[in-house]
């Protein structure tokens, strides 16, 4: 009984440590925007919980345009990704998340260095959004991602749509 006991207790420590419980979530955001308060709307994704290592993860990762002027509009421009403060992430609207293995978090990190480290002018409003980046994003958890044109300016709108592709998430459509 007490080797029962003794394999028991040994089962359950080995269970209980730190890295059993590692994981990291990414969570899909939108901002709904507004040209009366300078920011246009906008989807990033916010890493964050623990790798089996134990490193303390805390990151968020958005794709825009270096500087909003007109040239937007007539293809790309200069690109750069985009981090957003505690207090913007407070106001904008959770859509669903999901849990990362290490493995897809460091694919995720690839990615988003490969959009910031793309040579040129990478960004463009009708093909190489914010949209087109967390659909990368996406792609590596396995989720479905489709770019419909009437949504490519409305982030909100494309994440309830991508949200509705991927029943599995369980997530509502955010109102």
């Amino acid at each position: 009984m007490k080797r029962l006991f003794t394999l028991v207790v040994t089962m359950l420590a080995l269970v209980w440590s730190g890295p059993a419980f590692a994981a990291v979530t990414m969570h899909f955001h939108s901002f709904n925007g507004s040209v009366l308060i300078g920011r246009y709307p906008h989807t990033f994704v916010v890493l964050e919980g623990t790798l089996s290592d134990g490193t303390q993860i805390n990151e968020n990762y958005g794709f825009s345009a270096r500087k909003v002027t007109p040239a937007i509009l007539n293809g790309p421009v200069e690109h750069m990704i985009l981090a957003e403060k505690p207090k913007t992430i407070k106001k904008t609207n959770r859509h669903f998340s999901v849990t990362l293995s290490d493995a897809q978090y460091a694919r995720v990190k690839a990615e988003v260095v490969a959009w910031r480290d793309a040579p040129g002018k990478y960004y463009s409003l009708d093909t190489r959004n914010c949209i087109h980046f967390v659909g990368a994003m996406a792609k590596i958890v396995g989720l479905k991602v489709e770019y419909p044109d009437n949504m490519l300016r409305r982030p909100k709108k494309w994440l309830n749509h991508v949200t509705a592709l991927n029943p599995g998430l369980g997530a509502e459509t955010v109102k």
